[in-house]
Formats: structure tokens, C-alpha cells, sequence
């Protein structure tokens, strides 16, 4: 396997982590290749799939990893990209990027996670009434 047990819980709590600081969704989807010349338009697939579109305020992020390529997209749902501004996601995949040169995948999506709860905090505060929509499991089903 990719990522070891280890490195799949610590991934999973940082996803838990940052969603204490925001209303927003985190999911991860990894898979070997990506069958897309683009990987972002393989997470907008995947993001359809995994029904990240449905959440209340539709904040809902993927990271997307296709670790044999070498390719990574992080993706918002519409209501993120409604409210911040356009380079909103550049720190996030400039911390994945740096990390995943080093090989260091697990690290990278760590490290990215925290800082998508931290920007998405802004916009999307953590409220006491919050409800997880999104399983904070990582995803690595086959996706046609």
C-alpha cells in the first residue's frame, strides 16, 4: 500500500483537526494514476462522485493525489470559490508541492490540510452547531 497505517492516521486526524477550526469539509482521494491529462479535471470527477457537492454551504475541498504520476489538484466546492479570492488556494499547493518533491506525500497532505482549515477558518468559521457531512476517512476506491 501507498501510504502506511500510520501515515493514514495521522492524515485522518489532520483532517479532524483542521475541521475544528472550520465549517468547511476536507477529503482526500488518492489513486495510483491519473487517467486525465489534467488532475484537476480528475478531481472535479472524483468531487462529483464522492458527492462533495452536497454539503450545506457547499465548502467542501478535495485533495486530490495520483502518487504513480506524480499529479495533485486541490479542488473547492462553489461556495469557497464564491467568497475568497482567486489565488485563494496557491499557499495549499505550494506546501503540497514543496513536501511531494521531497516525496514526502504523506507529510505534503498533512501540512496542506492544516493549512486549508486555517484559510478556510476565515471564511467558513467552525460553528457549535457544525455537523461532520463528509467522513474524514481517506479515500482510495476505484473511480471510473
Amino acid at each position: 500500500m501507498f501510504l502506511t497505517e500510520i501515515e493514514k492516521e495521522k492524515i485522518i486526524a489532520a483532517i479532524k483537526q483542521a475541521e475544528l477550526n472550520t465549517s468547511g469539509e476536507i477529503k482526500v482521494h488518492v489513486e495510483t494514476h491519473c487517467p486525465e491529462a489534467d488532475p484537476f479535471e480528475r478531481a472535479k470527477q472524483i468531487f462529483q462522485y464522492l458527492s462533495l457537492n452536497t454539503t450545506a454551504q457547499r465548502n467542501a475541498v478535495l485533495f486530490y493525489l495520483a502518487h504513480g504520476d506524480r499529479k495533485f489538484a486541490v479542488l473547492g466546492d462553489i461556495g469557497i470559490d464564491k467568497v475568497v479570492p482567486p489565488n485563494f488556494w496557491e499557499s495549499t499547493r505550494d506546501t503540497l508541492r514543496m513536501y511531494f518533491a521531497q516525496g514526502d506525500f504523506s507529510g505534503g497532505l498533512q501540512m496542506g490540510i492544516k493549512e486549508a482549515g486555517f484559510q478556510l477558518k476565515k471564511y467558513f468559521p467552525y460553528q457549535t452547531n457544525d455537523i461532520n457531512e463528509i467522513a474524514d476517512d481517506i479515500s482510495t476506491q476505484q473511480i471510473p
